[in-house]
């Protein structure tokens, strides 16, 4: 406790810019504040201050001891009223955005139990698969499935996101199993389209990631589709864990190319930069988190 007296002391000496305005502040002698000064210097072996009955200046060392007390003491405050507002009650509206495919599976379920614990909060689940303006569009926390480049947001990592080719039993029966990337060439691929796409599947190979055209008889817009489709035993999905989890689970889809998967875009929390953020946004964005790094928990959640 002396310790960090004589640290807070030694800030606020050098805020207010004399000793006496210090001691004012605190309503205690000038002689107490400087007390704690000398006890400062004498512990650290170092002049931090050069004093006189008119001015204080900062030696080399003073400055540099300062910055650092500074970060330290914002720091505290921090840690101080993040636990009080954890003990406080989280109220207030919340919008979230979310991919339709994932916030249908991994958003709209977990939200009545988020709302069983803060009852004073409610919910506003917008699905679509745009990327929305955040910051224009009034919207709480995003939830996204992608590299973060906006430097104007903050992005809390929820977790991993990896993709896998997967197949019906019955069409691996028929068609045999692919061993590498290059063997989709004679495989049925059911791949996504949309404007721009370049219906290309990663695998890393080598150490290197590495981009194989695919081809087939049947390509879709919408990942939900493609499921659909792969579990109809009518070609090959290359598909996030998120989307195939229970498939996989239950042994309808079976992944194939495990050993070459390539890191996918992982799932994120993005919100836009606050001083104070309101604590129905940290709670809800650490419930989700939570959620899911529960043990097996995209291989047993199904979809509601």
């Amino acid at each position: 406790m002396g310790q960090f007296r004589q640290i807070s002391t030694f800030v606020e000496v050098v805020a207010r810019g004399s000793l006496s305005a210090a001691a004012r502040a605190e309503g205690i002698a000038p002689a107490m504040i400087g007390r704690r000064l000398d006890a400062l210097e004498a512990r650290l072996g170092v002049k931090l201050l050069q004093r006189t009955t008119r001015r204080l200046a900062l030696t080399d060392e003073g400055a540099a001891f300062l910055e650092d007390c500074q970060r330290i003491l914002a720091e505290l405050e921090e840690a101080e009223s993040a636990v009080s507002e954890r003990s406080a009650r989280a109220s207030g509206h919340l919008l979230v955005s979310a991919p339709a495919g994932f916030g249908r599976q991994h958003v709209a379920p977990l939200l009545p139990s988020f709302l069983a614990e803060h009852r004073d909060v409610t919910v506003n689940l917008n699905l679509n698969d745009r990327v929305v303006d955040v910051v224009g569009e009034g919207v709480d926390v995003a939830v996204r499935i992608a590299s973060l480049t906006d430097s104007n947001l903050i992005g809390v990592k929820l977790a991993d996101n990896r993709r896998v080719v997967v197949a019906a039993p019955a069409y691996l029966k028929r068609h045999g199993t692919p061993r590498t990337p290059d063997d989709l060439v004679r495989h049925n691929c059911l791949a996504i389209s949309s404007e721009g796409s370049q219906r290309g599947w990663n695998f890393r190979d080598n150490g290197q990631t590495i981009t194989v055209k695919v081809a087939g008889n049947m390509e879709c817009n919408d990942g939900e589709v493609l499921h659909d489709w792969a579990l109809d035993g009518r070609g090959l999905a290359w598909r996030s864990l998120w989307e195939v989890g229970v498939a996989i689970e239950s042994g309808l889809l079976v992944p194939v190319l495990e050993e070459y998967a390539a890191p996918g875009n992982d799932i994120y929390a993005v919100f836009a930069q606050r001083r104070h953020l309101p604590l129905r946004i940290r709670l809800f964005v650490d419930f989700l988190r939570r959620a899911y790094a529960e043990p097996d928990y995209w291989r047993k959640t199904a979809a509601a």
